[in-house]
């Protein structure tokens, strides 16, 4: 059971607006292109995703003078969360979950920090594997992220021109909303997250939501992953 009422989260401090109102939308965004989604997670992740890309920026620069703007978030929040935890999620939280840990980010700048990179890396109908039991008969995340950049109003073009102005869709909200965008950004030492990164490489692919993401990865792509958030860089994977 969830008591989801906006007079809770009034008076949130903004960084904490920003961070949580962020995650939610990647559970949206993940949904959408989990192996595992149906036309209900779907219907659920889209609709998250639109009030939460309208809303989300009032909510954090006006907080509780925009009374409106937090009600829907906190609404948009629970439909994404409903939504994912029927369809589940798939990399970026799995490698959200172990640079969070392990540098001590909170759970949605973790997150923010990595989804425009796990979205190219999913953005692709010849992935080098499929994950196991699709509920789809082939490899079509770069339609599902095209579907959500419509319903977010992002203009017409192709399947891989609609995902590419989704991923600068984020990027410019994670701007609006004071969020770095490399980990290098964020504080991470460099010696230290080089250091790990074998080891959180191989801890983000055993996580439990890589087997939802529609492109299974290897360890070695993660680490490339991850060293491209570390600097904010576009490189292929």
């Amino acid at each position: 059971m969830a008591i989801v009422d906006p007079a809770l989260v009034m008076t949130m401090p903004k960084k904490l607006t920003a961070y949580s109102g962020i995650d939610a939308l990647v559970h949206a965004i993940e949904a959408i292109a989990s192996v595992a989604a149906t036309d209900y997670t779907n219907a659920l992740a889209l609709e998250a995703a639109r009030i939460l890309c309208k809303y989300l920026p009032s909510a954090y620069t006006n907080g509780e003078h925009d009374a409106k703007a937090r009600e829907k978030v906190h609404n948009a929040a629970t439909l994404a969360g409903m939504s994912f935890a029927n369809a589940f999620l798939g990399l970026c939280h799995s490698m959200a979950h172990k640079l969070g840990a392990e540098y001590h980010l909170p759970h949605g700048l973790a997150n923010a920090l990595l989804m425009e990179h796990i979205i190219r890396f999913n953005a692709t109908e010849a992935p080098r594997k499929q994950a196991a039991f699709p509920q789809y008969g082939y490899p079509n995340a770069t339609f599902r992220y095209a579907r959500m950049a419509h319903v977010l109003g992002l203009g017409e073009g192709s399947d891989a021109e609609m995902t590419e102005r989704l991923i600068d869709a984020f990027h410019e909200l994670c701007t609006k909303l004071e969020i770095p965008h490399s980990i290098k950004d964020a504080g991470v030492d460099e010696k230290k997250f080089f250091a790990n990164l074998d080891r959180l490489s191989e801890e983000a692919f055993d996580d439990q939501c890589t087997g939802t993401n529609p492109r299974y990865p290897l360890i070695s792509e993660i680490k490339q992953l991850y060293t491209n958030a570390y600097y904010g860089e576009n490189k292929a994977v």
